[in-house]
């Protein structure tokens, strides 16, 4: 006999829960259900989407992660995913463009380009509106053409700050801090233009140009925006805060990342990427480069301070935790939006995988020590016991050696970098600089970026 301990109908399928184990074996030899537990009509179903979504990602790349991205927009773990599989399949993704975006995703130039519903502060009549002035009269030309096409009562400033900020305004202006600041009077004059507009009535340099026929309606001029003021000019954001705001309202670095000027360089430390963070042994001691992105405090029934960051590399995004111990050493460094180096070790329990910080340090901060050689050097074995000798006095507590140690091997034209193993690395650059020097070593400190 099988045991049903439920049942219940979907369209015409019955589907079963299987108590037992011989009833479960009993129920597949019977055909009630398939072997993994599924109806055999859901295993049906299934199996022929997941055939569909194959070949259309398959054939269709880009249409196929335009539309994934597009019904995940909503879930921002999600929309972070799909991003990630488009880079890792060579697919390039567009902030949103004035001139091109529609209202979602979508593939463009081999790229897929980000919808304005993507954007936060964009409303969908904002959006219509937007579309619609591009559909009438073609692209928009500069701040003040598009400040004088489009309803100001659908897209107010803030909207426009936010497509500004976001990088959609880049293709006519790549200086979005100038634009910003031309948008203070900008906008009051495209304001001012829409009333003369409303009554049909003309200002002077309408006037001189021919910018209104004798119906009231305006016609197009060559200089019809060259009345528009501008604000002095002005150096634009640094990158780090052009992204900043870009992640602020997109919800995602899209134009660049933070860490990928930087991945070369703190290749150096081995890293592992939070993606593989999974695959790690528990308790095995690892380092990762990150971008801060959220810090929960939290207070342990002892009333220590701890605290959980949200954090993200190239890859993904991921938690860690700062028991309060390590909290009282690097508090100060946690802040939103700080590149991170950070050392610790896996914990995993409860079919869970946690990093437990145990030290970070600010990328900009993190340096290495490098030593020059010769290819004689490089291969005379005292000298190479030499050094090694100086680099493990410097060592000390390898649990606290954070400054890794690179080789330079010069031969004519030809330069080799060796990566010395953690086990050489060092806890004070500047000291260990000093010492190889004593010792007629050729040595200097350099910045592990100079970002």
């Amino acid at each position: 006999m099988v045991k049903i301990i439920s049942r219940q109908y979907v369209g015409e399928a019955n589907v079963y829960d299987i108590g037992v184990a011989q009833d479960h074996n009993f129920a597949i030899k019977n055909g009630l259900i398939a072997s993994n537990c599924f109806n055999k009509s859901h295993s049906t179903a299934y199996g022929y989407v997941t055939y569909q979504t194959a070949y259309l990602k398959a054939n269709y790349p880009l249409e196929y992660m335009a539309a994934l991205l597009t019904a995940n927009s909503g879930d921002t773990d999600k929309v972070q995913k799909y991003l990630n599989n488009c880079t890792t399949m060579g697919i390039e993704i567009d902030p949103p463009d004035i001139n091109r975006s529609g209202l979602d995703f979508t593939p463009a130039d081999n790229k897929i380009l980000f919808g304005f519903s993507a954007v936060r502060n964009v409303g969908q009549n904002a959006i219509a509106c937007i579309l619609e002035a591009r559909v009438e009269a073609g692209v928009f030309k500069s701040l003040a053409d598009f400040c004088d096409r489009i309803d100001l009562r659908a897209v107010n400033r803030r909207t426009l700050e936010s497509l500004i900020q976001c990088g959609a305004f880049d293709k006519i202006e790549p200086n979005r801090h100038q634009l910003i600041k031309d948008l203070e009077l900008v906008y009051e004059w495209a304001q001012s233009r829409a009333k003369d507009r409303a009554i049909g009535q003309g200002n002077l340099f309408d006037l001189m140009g021919g910018g209104f026929g004798n119906n009231g309606t305006q016609t197009t001029t060559n200089n019809g925006f060259e009345s528009a003021p501008k604000a002095e000019t002005v150096l634009d954001y640094p990158p780090q805060e052009k992204l900043r705001m870009e992640k602020e309202l997109l919800g995602f670095y899209v134009s660049a990342h933070p860490l990928k000027n930087i991945k070369q360089s703190s290749s150096l430390l081995s890293p592992i990427n939070l993606a593989q963070l999974g695959e790690q042994k528990d308790k095995t001691l690892i380092c990762a480069v990150v971008m801060l992105n959220h810090v929960k405090k939290v207070m342990t029934k002892k009333g220590e301070q701890m605290a959980i960051l949200q954090i993200e590399d190239l890859t993904t995004a991921s938690e860690a935790v700062v028991f309060p111990k390590t909290y009282e050493r690097v508090s100060s460094l946690l802040e939103i939006d700080t590149r991170l180096i950070i050392w610790g070790k896996v914990d995993k329990r409860d079919e869970q995988t946690q990093f437990i910080v145990e030290d970070a340090e600010q990328v900009e901060k993190v340096q290495m020590v490098v030593v020059e050689l010769n290819p004689q050097e490089a291969t005379d074995i005292e000298v190479k016991r030499h050094l090694s000798s100086i680099l493990t006095e410097q060592s000390g507590d390898n649990n606290q050696a954070k400054v890794p140690v690179i080789g330079i091997i010069q031969a004519g034209n030809s330069r080799q970098l060796v990566r010395f193993g953690k086990k050489y690395w060092v806890q004070d650059s500047f000291l260990t600089m000093q010492s190889l020097r004593n010792a007629h070593f050729s040595a200097h400190v350099k910045q592990l970026t100079d970002n």
